[in-house]
């Protein structure tokens, strides 16, 4: 049931669209309802006033549906908020992308005010619940039913205008085991039912009627937003090539000439059947899409949760090991190590929802200053013992002592810790036997760091060399740590670039940083 305190945003550039909303919403109680032109004033009400719910159009002047939705869910005090699309969109790609943006809910016009009320309980709903974690087996049945329910497709409904009573008996007689069917001898009831909540899939209008004709029907239907995509097939006596025309202009998809031949006018209407079909399993594709997406996010949710239980777990014996008196030095070191690549792990686990919100636009940095030397000292150590069979020398530079004060990074010290362990990682499995990689800091502006190793990148990937999935003769590699990378890299303002010399047979990582303003001398 929608609360009647609810306050809903509604955002369209069709002002009688807007009007239409309102007045759904009306009718079913709501009391607050704010309105906006487009996407970027929308934005800037939702920054200053309190919304429960937002209902957008997709395509709008000055700031899209989709880039508003975006900009919400960038927004830590917005992120939650309900949000419904509602679109003719039918290109599949461009409504995955809005699911993977975090829409609420999809609409697909034209729509009922009855699918609108499910919707925006739905949203609501999942708004206000909380989201208990579970197994993913419990999930998927959690989730069937909505699918289920949401699949279903009522069948479609006729109406028929005709002011003779015996062509309304014939022609309802004829669809009434396939389709819904409505009947009415009135234009201006016609108008009304087609522009009420609950309007017909098609229409079957005579023309020449008392009061308000066939023409004046058809003509009041495209000027609504609610009537003006349903289909309209002419039933009439006229047969002239003038009223076939005008018919047409006023969006008439056929005409069928009286007296009527069930033969000719049976599959006509079938096919134009096809199409609202068609329509409204978009609407359950879309449907389908959503559900999916939100049965991943919670089974990725779950194994988020479920794997750092035993991680914390290890982390607890680890440190009961190290602080045994039984425990020699040599392998308190090596318990260290393995603290730290539990740490490293538990990290990544972490990361994944933020690279999901990156990949999404839905990231909002909190830079703070990084002592990025530690970072990567860190991480060269962990790679010296992880790699030792291979005899690599990692040098990382400079290698200062004496407690001189080091720049700092200007970001995200997890995002910077998985950045450089990808790109270490990555030098130290493409470096041959015995050879050396060089980690050095420029102590620049941005900082500067520079990560070279002997092999040069394959000439077939260098030009897609962060692109995802790319990966060349690395068992088991996912194509992930350098497109990941990019992204983390892009997300704290810097940059990562490749550059690979085939004389010196030498390949070189430059990532750049915002250096902490207040160590800049």
């Amino acid at each position: 049931m929608i609360i009647k305190d609810t306050v809903f945003l509604v955002v369209d550039d069709f002002e009688l669209m807007r009007k239409v909303t309102e007045a759904q919403l009306r009718a079913m109680g709501v009391r607050t309802i704010l309105m906006a032109h487009n996407g970027a004033v929308a934005l800037r009400m939702l920054k200053k006033q309190h919304v429960d719910i937002v209902l957008s159009d997709w395509n709008m002047p000055v700031m899209t549906g989709l880039e508003l939705l975006k900009a919400v869910r960038a927004d830590a005090r917005l992120s939650r908020l309900p949000f419904i699309m509602i679109t003719a969109e039918a290109e599949r790609l461009r409504i995955q992308e809005t699911i993977s943006c975090g829409v609420s809910d999809l609409l697909i016009k034209p729509y009922t005010s009855e699918n609108l009320i499910t919707r925006i309980e739905m949203a609501l709903e999942r708004q206000t619940s909380p989201r208990h974690l579970q197994a993913a087996p419990q999930v998927a049945v959690a989730v069937s039913p909505v699918i289920q329910t949401v699949y279903e497709i009522p069948r479609a409904t006729i109406l028929v205008v005709d002011d003779t009573a015996d062509n309304l008996l014939i022609i309802s007689h004829l669809f009434k085991d396939e389709y819904r069917v409505r009947v009415t001898q009135s234009g201006a009831n016609a108008l009304e039912i087609c522009q009420s909540n609950t309007p017909p899939d098609l229409v079957l209008l005579d023309i020449m009627m008392p009061g308000m004709d066939g023409f004046e029907v058809a003509k009041r239907m495209r000027e609504h937003p609610t009537s003006e995509t349903i289909p309209v097939i002419f039933v009439t006596a006229m047969i002239g090539d003038d009223a076939r025309i005008k018919g047409l202009d006023l969006g008439a998809v056929d005409f069928v000439t009286k007296p009527i031949d069930p033969d000719v006018l049976k599959p006509r209407v079938r096919n134009l059947m096809r199409f609202v079909a068609q329509r409204k399993q978009l609407q359950a594709d879309y449907d389908g899409l959503l559900a999916l997406a939100r049965l991943r996010e919670d089974v990725e949710n779950i194994m988020r949760h479920d794997l750092k239980g035993p991680l914390a777990g290890v982390i607890g014996l680890v440190h009961g090991l190290i602080d045994n008196d039984a425990t020699n030095p040599a392998q308190i070191g090596q318990l260290h190590l393995l603290e730290e690549t539990v740490l490293q792990v538990l990290d990544m686990i972490n990361l994944s929802s933020e690279l999901f919100k990156i990949e999404t636009g839905r990231f909002k940095l909190d830079a703070k200053p990084i002592m990025i030397d530690e970072i990567l000292r860190r991480i060269v150590n962990i790679s010296r013992t992880m790699f030792a069979e291979k005899h690599l020398t990692i040098a990382i530079y400079p290698n200062l002592h004496g407690g001189k004060k080091m720049p700092q990074a200007l970001g995200d010290a997890m995002f910077c810790y998985s950045l450089f362990q990808n790109l270490i990682k990555n030098a130290c499995e493409a470096a041959p036997q015995k050879s050396q990689i060089t980690v050095t800091l420029n102590i620049e502006v941005p900082l500067r760091i520079t990560i070279s190793n002997k092999g040069a990148v394959p000439a077939a990937i260098r030009a897609h060399f962060f692109d995802k999935f790319v990966t060349h003769g690395k068992q088991g590699g996912s194509g992930l740590g350098t497109y990941s990378a990019r992204l983390l890299a892009q997300a704290q303002n810097g940059q990562v670039t490749l550059a690979v010399s085939d004389p010196e047979n030498l390949t070189t990582i430059t990532v750049t940083l915002p250096r902490c303003q207040r160590d800049i001398p």
